[in-house]
């Protein structure tokens, strides 16, 4: 399996900060909004990309109040997070000049983001193929299940786990989610909810 880079870190951290907490269609139901709130449309011919937009600019997301994000479905503190990084948008993107695991460790010291958000973006705009997405409520336990039968387990059982594949870890958990293998379910899902209609 190949994983590409797209060497656009923050293109990769906007999703990953608003998958923070949050059910992925969630995400990117407000990932949309915002395209369509401060997004431009997509260039090309106009008839044929009706609808199409571009992800905001951080430039335009920088000088935003976090409360014109709330209608769109975004909280405060993750509004907030995207507007500060949108403000050191250049200094993230340099980022990539530095070897994976210490472009991570330097993502990480900025404020809201951690070991989970760092992976998402290293693997996307980077291609680190030992990235892994600590702190995920999902996959230490299909981790656990595809590689030991172990329907449950926690990230310090996910690593052991992965040991072994050290330098792939990311790859190997990516492939895994890829597989249909899943971990057995116990109890219901967690529902979607849209934080701009309370």
């Amino acid at each position: 399996m190949r994983l590409g880079r797209s060497e656009a870190a923050f293109e990769a951290l906007v999703p990953a900060v608003l998958e923070q907490k949050i059910t992925g269609l969630e995400a990117v139901r407000v990932r949309r909004k915002m395209a369509f709130a401060f997004g431009e449309p997509a260039p090309g011919p106009a008839e044929r990309l009706t609808g199409l937009r571009l992800p905001p600019a951080p430039e335009r997301l920088a000088v935003l109040p976090y409360y014109d994000l709330h209608p769109l479905g975004l909280e405060r503190r993750r509004a907030e997070v995207i507007i500060r990084l949108a403000a050191r948008a250049t200094a993230i993107e340099r980022l990539g000049a530095f070897p994976p695991p210490d472009a991570r460790s330097r993502l990480e010291r900025l404020p809201g983001i951690g070991p989970w958000t760092a992976a998402e973006v290293a693997r996307v705009a980077w291609g680190d193929p030992d990235a892994i997405s600590i702190g995920d409520y999902h996959i230490p336990n299909l981790v656990a299940f595809a590689l030991a039968g172990e329907p449950r387990a926690d990230d310090a059982r996910m690593l052991e786990l992965l040991e072994p594949y050290r330098g792939q870890r990311g790859r190997v958990q990516r492939l895994l989610e890829l597989s249909g293998i899943s971990a057995p379910r116990h109890g219901p899902r967690m529902p979607a909810r849209d934080i701009g209609r309370l």
